[in-house]
């Protein structure tokens, strides 16, 4: 099967298909089990009472029950984490190295299976969960290669007289790692396997919306040799487990992928006990802008596959665009008559684009970025809850214009398949208005004057940028291809995952002087 990534145009083959629904079967009949925690290798049940895990396509569907943990439970697994951790650091990379690739190699295996489970919990559609499932493994794979390539950033420094100098990049020590529900298995495998390839321990939180898949990759880290409590895993209660993450000094670095609001928070509450690394990656506004010279067709597809894949529920999701005047009115024409044939409904089946919001909370931004854009604006097409799902949230993707370029449309992240167009006059004019955010995640422009082009990537403020991309406007990053990481609030540490600088986050630097010998 040619490998599936998030700007794959074509359809997926037959072959897959068949493989696809032979792994749907299967997992169906193992849904509705009980899962412990897993601390120093240990199945542990939480004081509190445990949570109910169901498909945001169908409430009714249990796919588990998943333990809640609270802080005495969280403070275990740092311990556990911190027993583990000599003999972890000690092994040496070229170990590390071997066992993240036979995880890898697990995840190959599965793939169909855990493409299966990811349309199951977390609502995608059949191309978007294979995507993530090979991402998932390309990330593993990729930071592996940054190691051997580096050979394990151990550096010989200039030399003089009598003193031989090298650097060597070390492991903190215990990493926190907390994932979210919309990519739950590539960026939690990318988080975790670049924190344990730098020699780390980890203490992993997956969402509670998503703690199947979660568990899975755990199973999957314990499955390929781990050595006992070099990864844990906690489910239950984000508020209840952050706390004790961010307060327990036995923690030495933190990374996490979520919302801003969140991410802030954990961050400085992280650092009030001592001064310790966080990597935040934390949501985005993301602008497309169409110039009078673009490709309609190619822009249309490519805004659209931003705005609408995994119903707008992606940080890099397209949300807002600039278009100019001389082409605003065949290009909107355009993506509301492509808007309106997208297929929404169960994300198992084979036709479907668009499967449900992940939950209430999802929907209820969704209504309220609605009700904003017919109180400010003009709805073009969407705007309404599909009531022939009543066990879900379905919802239509939306488009909006007329409303205040100063709206909340075009600056809150609503999380949501709702889109807000802007008619703007000059690229200057676009640019000016795209820069006015607090986020600075991901942007692209439609043009074919190169000019414009390369004025757009000198002044745009986003981490991730692309110019006439059809398979996603500002979506769409793979490992070693784009290196994936905010400016402003959508990050703070400058350096991208999927990228040549993520791995050397997870280590820290130490200089070491031997004397000659005479």
């Amino acid at each position: 099967m040619d490998k599936i990534t998030y700007a794959s145009l074509g359809s997926l083959g037959d072959d897959f298909h068949r493989s696809f629904e032979s792994a749907l079967s299967y997992e169906l009949k193992k849904l509705g089990r009980s899962h412990p925690l897993f601390i120093r290798g240990q199945k542990k049940k939480g004081k509190a009472a445990p949570f109910t895990d169901v498909s945001p396509s169908d409430s009714r569907q249990v796919l588990g029950e998943f333990q809640s943990a609270g802080r005495e439970e969280t403070a275990q697994a740092i311990r556990g984490a911190r027993l583990a951790l000599p003999d972890w650091a000690e092994l040496g990379w070229v170990q590390r190295v071997a066992f993240l690739r036979k995880a890898a190699a697990i995840l190959t295996e599965r793939q169909h299976r855990l493409a299966a489970l990811l349309c199951l919990e977390v609502g995608k559609n059949r191309i978007e969960a294979i995507a993530e499932v090979s991402e998932s493994i390309d990330l593993i794979l990729y930071y592996c290669r940054q190691m051997e390539q580096h050979h394990g950033f151990q550096f010989a420094m200039a030399n003089g007289g009598a003193e031989q100098t090298r650097t060597v990049l070390k492991p903190h020590g215990v990493w926190a790692v907390v994932s979210p529900f919309n990519f739950p298995l590539a960026l939690a495998a990318g988080m975790a396997s670049a924190a344990l390839l730098a020699g780390n321990t980890i203490v992993f939180k997956p969402a509670s919306d998503t703690p199947l898949i979660g568990f899975l990759l755990y199973e999957i880290f314990h499955e390929c040799g781990l050595p006992v409590g070099v990864a844990n895993c906690l489910t239950g209660p984000g508020k209840v487990i952050g706390e004790e993450l961010a307060a327990n000094p036995g923690v030495d670095g933190l990374v996490f992928t979520g919302s801003r609001e969140v991410g802030l928070d954990l961050v400085r509450r992280f650092n009030q006990v001592r001064l310790r690394p966080a990597i935040a990656e934390m949501g985005g506004k993301n602008p497309a802008i169409v110039m009078p010279s673009a490709n309609l067709e190619e822009a249309v597809e490519g805004v659209l596959r931003s705005a609408f894949g995994m119903g707008g529920q992606k940080c890099s999701a397209c949300s807002r665009a600039y278009i100019h005047s001389a082409v605003y009115k065949p290009f909107v024409e355009l993506l509301v008559e492509k808007t309106r044939q997208l297929v929404i409904g169960d994300p198992l089946q084979r036709e479907t684009f668009l499967g449900p919001l992940i939950n209430s909370q999802a929907l209820a931004r969704y209504e309220e970025a609605v009700a904003t854009g017919r109180k400010e604006g003009r709805i073009l097409c969407g705007g309404n809850r599909l009531p022939q799902f009543e066990h879900g949230a379905f919802v239509e993707p939306t488009v909006i214009e007329r409303a205040p370029v100063g709206s909340r449309l075009f600056q809150e992240e609503y999380f949501a398949p709702v889109l807000a167009l802007a008619e703007i006059k000059s690229l200057e004019a676009a640019l000016e208005l795209a820069n006015q955010s607090d986020y600075g995640l991901t942007a692209g422009i439609f043009s074919q004057e190169e000019h414009e082009c390369e004025t757009f990537f000198q002044q745009i403020e986003a981490g991730v940028t692309y110019s006439n991309r059809k398979g996603g406007a500002t979506t769409g990053a793979w490992p070693g291809v784009q290196s994936f990481g905010g400016w402003k609030h959508s990050g703070n540490s400058g350096k991208g995952a999927l990228g040549p600088y993520y791995l050397q986050q997870f280590m820290r630097e130490q200089s070491q002087t031997r004397m000659k010998r005479l």
